[in-house]
C-alpha cells in the first residue's frame, strides 16, 4: 500500500515537469527592478497579458490589500577545511542558541559528530549533531565570532552561476527581519517608488514574516508528497496585520508562494486569518482549498518544484504550464532573478 501511494506520487510529480532551457534562467537581476516583464494571467478565462512589472499598479484596485513578506536573507555560505586539510562548505541557516547554528554541510557524510572545521581560515567550529533532512549542528569556539563582520557569500540558488557584486539586490527593498536562506524572490521587483504609487491608489500595504529554509533548495520527495508536509518554516503574523486583512474590503493580494504559505497556514475561514508565530510544514499542492489569498504575484519555478505545485493550485495546472510555455516562446526570463506573473 505505501509502495504504491510512494509510486502514485512520482507519477503526479512527473505531470509538473516541463523542458526548461538553461539559457532561459536568468543569472542577473534586471536594473531598475521594476522594468522586469510581467505576465498578467486571468484564472476566470485563461486570458494572458504581456506588461512590465510597473504596469501592476494597473491591476490593483482601490480597497485591496498587498502582502509582502519582510524576511531578510541572513544564511551565509562559509568555506573552510576539516583537520585533515579536505576542503568543507558550510551554509548556516539559524542560529539555535549563541554560537551554534543549525547548517547544511558538504561533504555531510564524511563528517560525523565531533568532526572540527576552520571557516573562512578563522572561525573554529565543531559538528555536534546529526539532524533531520541531512542537517547538522555546528558550534562555534567562539559564539560571537560570526557576527564580528559579514563572513563568507550569501547563498544564491545553485542554478545561478554567476557571482552577485551587489547582494542587495538578492533582498527585497522591505527586508527587515533576519532568518532567510533565500529571497522570496516574487518580491525583487518592487521599488519604494511603486510601492508607495500603489499606496497612492488606495491599497494597503500589510508585512508578514516566513523564513525561507532549505525546502527551497529541494525538489519535493514523493514522500513529502504522499505526507503532505515540507520541511517546516517559521512565520509570523501580528496583531496589526490581521486587523488589516480581515478586514480588507477589495482582494487579498499574496507577493510570492511564501506569503500564500503562512497566509493559509493561519487560516481561520473566509478571507479570515489569526495572529500566530510558529512553524509551517503546509505543503500546498493542487486540490487545496485556498481560504485567504485571491490574487498572486509571483516567480517562474523550476520544473515539478513545490512552488510550482502552489501555483499549480491557485490557478490551475493547464492554465499555469500553458502560460509558462508562451513565457518560454517570448524570451521571458525564469527562476529568482527572472521575470514576474500576476495571477488574478
Amino acid at each position: 500500500m505505501v509502495e504504491q501511494t510512494l509510486k502514485n506520487a512520482a507519477r503526479l510529480l512527473e505531470e509538473y515537469h516541463y523542458e526548461l532551457p538553461e539559457e532561459r534562467i536568468a543569472q542577473q537581476p534586471v536594473e531598475p527592478r521594476d522594468s522586469s516583464r510581467l505576465l498578467v494571467l486571468h484564472r476566470s478565462t485563461g486570458r494572458r497579458e504581456h506588461r512590465t512589472f510597473h504596469h501592476i499598479v494597473e491591476y490593483l484596485q482601490t480597497g485591496d490589500t498587498l502582502v509582502l513578506n519582510n524576511t531578510r536573507v541572513s544564511a551565509r555560505r562559509l568555506r573552510g577545511v576539516k583537520t585533515t586539510g579536505a576542503q568543507v562548505e558550510a551554509l548556516l541557516l539559524r542560529e539555535v542558541q549563541p554560537g551554534v547554528w543549525e547548517a547544511m554541510v558538504r561533504p555531510g557524510r564524511r563528517l560525523p559528530v565531533g568532526s572540527k572545521v576552520l571557516l573562512e581560515g578563522q572561525l573554529q567550529a565543531e559538528i555536534i549533531a546529526h539532524l533531520p533532512q541531512g542537517m547538522r549542528l555546528l558550534r562555534f569556539e567562539d559564539a560571537l565570532a560570526v557576527h564580528y563582520q559579514p563572513l563568507g557569500e550569501i547563498p544564491l540558488p545553485p542554478y545561478i552561476r554567476r557571482k552577485l557584486e551587489n547582494e542587495d539586490r538578492y533582498q527585497t527593498v522591505y527586508a527587515a527581519v533576519n532568518g532567510s536562506a533565500a529571497a522570496p524572490t516574487a518580491g525583487l521587483h518592487f521599488t519604494p517608488e511603486l510601492l508607495q504609487r500603489i499606496r497612492e491608489i488606495g491599497v494597503r500595504i500589510v508585512t508578514i514574516t516566513l523564513h525561507v529554509g532549505i525546502a527551497t533548495f529541494r525538489h519535493p520527495e514523493p514522500e513529502q508528497l504522499a505526507q503532505g508536509r515540507l520541511h517546516p518554516e517559521w512565520y509570523t503574523i501580528s496583531e496589526e496585520a490581521v486587523e488589516a486583512i480581515n478586514s480588507t474590503p477589495g482582494r487579498i493580494v499574496a507577493v510570492g508562494t511564501t506569503c500564500v504559505r503562512a497566509l493559509e497556514s493561519a487560516a481561520v475561514g473566509k478571507r479570515r486569518v489569526e495572529a500566530r508565530t510558529g512553524s509551517t510544514e503546509l505543503f500546498i499542492m493542487p486540490g487545496f482549498h485556498f481560504q485567504v489569498v485571491e490574487a498572486l504575484v509571483t516567480n517562474f519555478h523550476m520544473p515539478a518544484s513545490t512552488p510550482l505545485l502552489l501555483t499549480c493550485a491557485f490557478a490551475g495546472k493547464e492554465r499555469v504550464l500553458d502560460a509558462y510555455r508562451e513565457a518560454l516562446t517570448m524570451g521571458y526570463r525564469f527562476l529568482s532573478f527572472g521575470d514576474a506573473m500576476l495571477i488574478l
